[in-house]
């Protein structure tokens, strides 16, 4: 019953998927749903994407191995990036109508800043995407009972958002999302009640945690422990703030003030319901201590089964179905926008700038398809092949376009002085710099790569917009914002 429910969910998903095409006519509906989404759509591609595994099954799991001090990236980091975009970059970004936020570095400098930091968010995404097909993976393997391995489960996940997501685009992001969004909240709600309540209930779960010291949550050390805790909120908060799957839900708002409000609701929805798993997961302590052995295992990705293990084996069917409803929802939506994002920005500002812009519009959407399961693929291969958790492979995503491409995103839209010369050392800075340290990092080291590289980028967009040159002077399409 619980394998065919599940199998009926995923029908009816690709079926919504399949439907939301008709709405595909030409790039802009296929890349930004046609700048048309309205408050409530656009709120819930925010928040769906967002809530992805690493929410449900790796940040749940890390908060009850290290506590409140172990998630700093997520969902505080997370939910401050979305909190940031709103503020300071959506009316900038809604304002230039863009199709993709590669636009934004052609439009403020010019091509070839265009495609080195097109190529460097593109290849951040590769952790992101990687980290929902391995939680694929996983669910199928448990509902399996182990029949199915977690590589073939991987392999199974990936074909299926491929399948719906490849014919709709963003539409398909956008409606799915609108019923994921729905089944996560009702889901999770229901099964952190139950759960909640075979633990002695939300009070002594509470109790359990805080005399355990999981709420601790600034470091207790010296500057290396503060300066990676640092590191670790920016990873996220501002890192994530140069991605195509961000600028997509700001731009496929039908107007500016919904591009706020939607982000606005997306990340506060998100920053709250974040804790209903990991209420839910440090209730299976309470219930069974035994799950603490997991944190003991070899493969870091072992701690990421409490949740699936304690549903099969603890809780009735209607929870079972309910929670792997919620957590497939939760995994397919941040699956399809992981997808629809880096084939967007790869296709408009790295293979077409190369084959010219003369390319018609059906063309181009044939060419999105093709490069949408290239990208799948590769995806693919990063999940068969790491051992990491989802958590730390989101984390590591983001430490790209943190070292390579804020930098240049927020001094062309704050600071009429960036120029061309300042952005391509900017990048070229930070991902040198970042590399070498990563290199020569060892357990000792105090100052963690990734600000090293963010503070050589910084150094880059100085020095070089502050060097005079013919070739270098502030590019004419300053920012209104």
């Amino acid at each position: 019953m619980l394998i065919a429910s599940v199998v009926l969910y995923l029908l009816v998903t690709v079926g919504i998927g399949l439907w939301a095409a008709k709405r595909v006519h030409n790039t802009r509906d296929y890349v930004v749903a046609g700048r048309s989404l309205p408050l409530y759509m656009s709120a819930a591609t925010v928040f769906a994407t967002w809530f992805g595994a690493e929410t449900v099954l790796s940040v749940s799991a890390t908060f009850a191995k290290d506590g409140l001090g172990g998630i700093v990236a997520d969902p505080f980091g997370a939910s401050f990036c979305l909190l940031f975009v709103a503020i300071f970059f959506a009316r900038a970004f809604y304002r230039m109508d863009l199709l993709t936020i590669g636009d934004f570095y052609r439009k403020r400098y010019n091509k070839t800043v265009e495609v080195i930091t097109s190529v460097a968010i593109t290849a951040s995404y590769l952790g992101w995407t990687s980290a929902q097909l391995t939680a694929l993976g996983l669910v199928f393997s448990v509902l399996s009972g182990g029949a199915i391995d977690l590589n073939t489960g991987i392999m199974i996940g990936a074909g299926i958002v491929v399948f719906y997501t490849i014919f709709g685009g963003m539409w398909s992001v956008a409606l799915t999302d609108l019923f994921q969004s729905v089944v996560i909240l009702i889901g999770l709600l229901c099964v952190a009640w139950l759960v909640g309540d075979m633990a002695g209930g939300a009070s002594k779960v509470i109790a359990a945690a805080s005399e355990a010291g999981k709420f601790e949550f600034w470091p207790k050390e010296g500057a290396k422990e503060w300066l990676a805790f640092l590191a670790a909120w920016m990873t996220l908060a501002i890192g994530s703030i140069p991605q195509q799957d961000v600028f997509q839900r700001v731009t496929a708002a039908k107007d500016e003030k919904t591009a706020v409000r939607g982000t606005l609701i997306g990340g506060a929805v998100y920053f709250c319901f974040a804790f209903v798993p990991i209420f839910i997961a440090y209730s299976a302590l309470v219930i069974d201590p035994g799950y603490g052995k997991l944190f003991a295992g070899e493969d870091a990705r072992e701690i990421q089964r409490i949740l699936p293990d304690l549903i099969l084996s603890r809780t009735p069917l209607w929870a079972q179905i309910l929670f792997f409803g919620a957590l497939l929802s939760a995994i397919l939506s941040t699956a399809s926008g992981a997808l629809i994002a880096p084939t967007s920005l790869f296709t408009e500002n790295v293979i077409r700038p190369l084959a010219g812009r003369h390319m018609g519009d059906r063309q181009f959407l044939l060419l999105l398809r093709v490069v949408l399961v290239a990208f799948a693929l590769a995806a693919l291969l990063f999940a068969l092949n790491s051992k990491s958790t989802m958590y730390e492979m989101v984390q590591n995503a983001y430490k790209v376009t943190l070292v390579s491409c804020i930098v240049p995103l927020a001094a062309g839209i704050f600071w009429k002085r960036a120029n061309i010369a300042g952005a391509v050392l900017s990048v070229v800075f930070g991902l040198v710099s970042w590399t070498l340290a990563e290199w020569a990092a060892t357990p000792e080291t105090v100052i963690p790569a990734q600000l090293v590289g963010l503070a050589f980028s910084l150094i880059g967009m100085v020095l070089g917009s502050f060097v005079p040159s013919a070739s270098s002077q502030p590019a004419h399409h300053h920012v209104k914002h």
